[in-house]
């Protein structure tokens, strides 16, 4: 048995733990795990600062791999969050009695092992353990190199809450940042349950395409605001730049505004906060005619086709004029990447129709896509953003990283036809 593979075996004995662990010492030690968080903060921020010197700050991923004291604590706040909901996992989903006298009842139980493959993204570390270990999952998580140092100071500050606890710290485990380690734990059956991607689109096309175990995609983002021809300019403009700018590298951010042609002439100032930010527009001809003179010049570009369909994750977008709702609704279908959209409209029909016919996880009207998240639902940290629709879609908390099982209960009954 390779080194991997033992670290997989002790992953899966360690989950047992979980299984009767009572939820007030989950709550006492996440608690915990929350404030040695904030005590540790200096020695996390050093481990992160030697990642940051070693990437590009024009790089797209940078955003999402700095750590500040801020988002630290929120951090903190999340992991306390979460200890304050209730567990997932012992609650019965449903219950029956058969007309032989059978008792059955449906249960949510944890998954066991969950692995997660990330990219630049330290916060994960923190937001994946806790949600898993609140569940009742153990943990194995494989970040990128870009990330290593952070990881590493961050999983020693959860081994050490697990250890003085008494529990084994087998229980979250960072893998080595190589490919031997992904293509091991997308080959480790019999040890873990399930893998989460989260990252590029390319990562996640990777996981799917050559794992042996079940894979939940929380895809990339391509995020569209729909302006209707009936839409209020001061709440679309409000929605687009802080759609738009409030954090770029993330994946419910802005990627390409609709504009219904009626309303051209108000697209200067549904995009004049945009110049606060240097955000560059890829306009199409109509939107382009519109623009000029009433943008930044050298922020305003020609679309080409690329500019459509691009999760862009910086401070870009482009802009499609559409005839009608129809159309609108046709661009999307074509280019959505089933994440997050949005319509900003006072008429209703156009608003229930938009809502009915986009397939994404999350749909808004009159509401910035920058709300798709599981602490904005209510639902704590969150684990990713899913765009299938097997099992999860939308923000993953804890409810959807939990399974099932049948409790059946009988007197004796037998089986004979």
């Amino acid at each position: 048995m390779n080194q991997l593979t033992q670290i997989f075996k002790s992953v899966r004995q360690a989950s047992r733990q979980l299984l009767t662990l009572p939820d007030n010492q989950i709550n006492s030690i996440l608690v915990t795990l929350a404030d040695r968080l904030l005590a540790e903060t200096p020695a996390i921020l050093k481990a992160n600062r030697a990642d940051l010197d070693r990437m590009d700050k024009n790089d797209p991923k940078y955003d999402r791999l700095m750590l500040t004291d801020d988002r630290l604590k929120g951090i903190a706040d999340d992991i306390r969050n979460v200890a304050t909901l209730p567990s997932p996992s012992g609650k019965v989903l449903k219950e029956t009695v058969r007309p032989n006298g059978m008792k059955l009842k449906k249960i949510s139980v944890p998954f066991g092992v969950i692995g997660i493959i990330y990219e630049a993204r330290p916060n994960v570390t923190f937001d994946v353990f806790s949600l898993c270990f609140k569940s009742g999952s153990a943990c194995i998580l494989k970040g990128g190199t870009d990330a290593h140092e952070s990881n590493t100071a961050i999983i020693t500050v959860i081994h050490s809450v697990l250890e003085e606890f008494g529990l084994d710290p087998n229980l979250a485990v960072l893998l080595p940042s190589d490919r031997e380690a992904t293509h091991a734990l997308l080959n480790a059956t019999g040890y873990v349950d399930l893998i989460i991607p989260r990252g590029s689109s390319n990562l996640i096309n990777f996981v799917r395409q050559n794992a042996a175990i079940p894979v939940i995609e929380t895809g990339a983002g391509i995020c569209h605001t729909y302006f209707d021809e009936f839409g209020d300019v001061t709440k679309g403009a409000a929605i687009i730049n802080n759609a738009k700018t409030r954090r770029v590298s993330v994946c419910n951010a802005l990627d390409c505004a609709i504009i219904h042609e009626s309303r051209l002439n108000d697209l200067p100032a549904l995009c004049s906060k945009l110049i606060d930010s240097n955000v560059v527009i890829y306009a199409d001809t109509q939107s382009y005619t519109a623009l000029n003179g009433n943008y930044p010049a050298e922020l305003l570009k020609p679309a080409t086709p690329d500019s459509f369909g691009t999760e862009f994750l910086s401070y870009t977008m482009s802009v499609k004029t559409v005839p009608d709702i129809q159309h609108a609704l046709g661009h999307i279908e074509e280019y959505s990447s089933k994440h997050s959209e949005c319509i900003v409209t006072e008429n209703k029909e156009n608003a229930a129709l938009f809502t009915c016919m986009v397939d994404a996880a999350c749909v808004y009207t009159n509401v910035s896509t920058a709300f798709t998240d599981g602490a904005q639902f209510g639902l704590g940290a969150e684990i990713g953003i899913s765009t299938q629709k097997l099992h999860a879609r939308g923000p993953m908390a804890l409810e959807e990283i939990t399974s099932y099982k049948w409790i059946i209960e009988g007197n004796g009954q037998t089986r004979n036809e």
